[in-house]
């Protein structure tokens, strides 16, 4: 499995829960060089990719390439896999600027796959969070970072970004006297 920074899981985590895995913004503590330094280290361990996007259209850009073009950062499968998200088919690199918008979809086309269809893969880490979480006693933050080797704020962005919006999972919390705050899936 790949280590991650805080920040680097801070980027992916946040990237899940955009529209077309977009990286960007970064958070707002990485600047200047800073930026470019753990940018660059996750290309090149294959965990960001740039992509050709069209400035003018309004797309987040990482860096300007000219005549209103420029690069985004979009997380690869392996980025979301580092985290713990399957990665969904349908959430792809954003259009670049030479493809031109569909005038007439195909009545053939296939259905395009909603949350509801999404499922972990099985011996995730995700899928052992799902599994917690299912269990009628539920699962506390540290439980959670025990089983999965993960911090307790990618715990929280996994709970949030990948079960509740991506996979569209009720989650619900109550305070526990023995053991403080305790997740279940509804």
């Amino acid at each position: 499995m790949t280590q991650l920074s805080d920040t680097q899981a801070i980027i992916l985590s946040a990237a899940a829960q955009r529209p077309k895995r977009i990286a960007l913004p970064l958070p707002d503590s990485l600047r200047g060089g800073a930026a470019a330094k753990v940018v660059s280290t996750m290309i090149a361990k294959g965990l960001l990719q740039e992509v050709e996007v069209n400035a003018r259209r309004g797309e987040p850009v990482w860096r300007e390439t000219g005549d209103g073009h420029g690069t985004t950062l979009v997380a690869t499968d392996a980025g979301l896999a580092a985290i713990g998200i399957e990665p969904d088919e349908t959430e792809t690199t954003p259009a670049s600027a030479t493809e031109e918008p569909s005038q007439d979809p195909t009545p053939d086309a296939a259905p395009e796959r909603t949350s509801s269809t999404r499922t972990p893969r099985a011996g995730t880490k995700q899928a052992a969070l799902i599994a917690m979480l299912r269990a009628p006693e539920g699962a506390t933050i540290k439980e959670i970072t025990v089983a999965t080797g993960w911090q307790a704020h990618t715990v929280r962005g996994a709970i949030a970004g990948a079960l509740k919006k991506k996979l569209g999972l009720q989650v619900t919390s109550e305070k526990v006297e023995a053991r403080g705050r305790v997740y279940r899936i509804a």
